[in-house]
């Protein structure tokens, strides 16, 4: 339960984040990818800033909450960060929110519940895991997401920006699974720094973060913000099952899992082409029915 709690709390700090980040972004003017100009520019950005604290305390929570429970059981509710942004994103840009949108809060909500129930992951642990099965998952995720970055930075905008979006996503999963290999070694009394694992943290940290803030910059949101929410607990749950040893219930139950982790992507998807994930401006409250109107077509 304190796993649990700790995840939901480390959810709501990364949409206070994404909602700040976001803010300070629409202000930036358009570069190429990968432009380090973008970073001296957001520095001195006060509600940057602001959203990078609740980014980094949203990420210590995180960090503790996959070393108290297993990965596969708290990482999914890691997709309340969706629906918690769009929450959020309605009173700082004063945007009403749809029906629509209440409607895929609640697909989202129940197919969670239905995932988890169905899945109860037990078992397993990172401290259990050979060195050669935490390189050869830890080095295929890696060079799937290096992949990933190739082939988006040749891309243009809103294709550029799911690309970057599933990779950051992927980056953030691989770096949880790696924190809780971590967590587990000091547990078991291990120093901190002769863990390998740590140092795949070091390293891949700054790198999640760079990806983050280039599939923020490159195109709308609703083409990244996917990529965030699904790959991020898709990632950490593969590794939890396939690398850790995490056993989650079969039969039947494999039924309900599934069905629910389709809910899940679908309320994502849904959610995900909500206007008020736009931080541009290009979106107006109608008077008459208090729903948001386009000015375009979102992609």
């Amino acid at each position: 339960m304190l796993g649990i709690a700790l995840m939901v709390l480390a959810a709501t700090l990364n949409a206070i984040a994404s909602v700040l980040q976001r803010q300070a972004a629409r202000a930036e003017p358009e570069r190429k990818a990968f432009s380090l100009a973008m970073f001296s520019d957001l520095l001195r950005r006060r509600v940057w800033l602001l959203g990078i604290s609740a980014m980094l305390a949203g990420f210590i929570t995180h960090a503790v909450s996959i070393s108290v429970s297993e990965i596969a059981l708290v990482q999914p509710l890691l997709v309340t960060e969706l629906p918690l942004t769009l929450m959020l994103a309605s009173r700082v840009f004063g945007l009403r929110m749809r029906v629509s949108d209440w409607v895929a809060i609640g697909l989202a909500s129940v197919g969670l519940a239905v995932f988890l129930a169905c899945l109860s992951p037990r078992g397993g642990s990172p401290s259990l895991v050979s060195t050669s099965s935490w390189l050869f998952g830890a080095g295929g995720c890696a060079a799937g997401i290096g992949l990933l970055v190739l082939i988006g930075y040749r891309g243009r905008r809103e294709h550029r920006a799911a690309l970057l979006g599933v990779a950051t996503g992927a980056a953030f999963g691989l770096n949880s699974s790696l924190i809780a290999g971590v967590g587990a070694a000091v547990a078991e009394g291990t120093n901190l720094f002769a863990t390998g694992q740590a140092y795949g943290v070091i390293v891949l940290g700054p790198v999640s973060f760079f990806l983050l803030q280039n599939a923020l910059q490159a195109g709308n949101l609703v083409a990244s913000q996917p990529g965030f929410t699904l790959t991020n607990p898709a990632v950490s749950v593969a590794f939890g099952l396939a690398v850790f040893g995490e056993q989650g219930r079969t039969g039947w139950w494999l039924l309900g899992s599934v069905g629910g982790a389709v809910m899940i992507g679908a309320a994502t998807v849904l959610l995900s082409r909500s206007p008020l994930l736009d931080p541009d401006g290009r979106h107006h409250v109608g008077q008459d029915s208090g729903h948001i109107a386009s000015s375009r077509t979102c992609p």
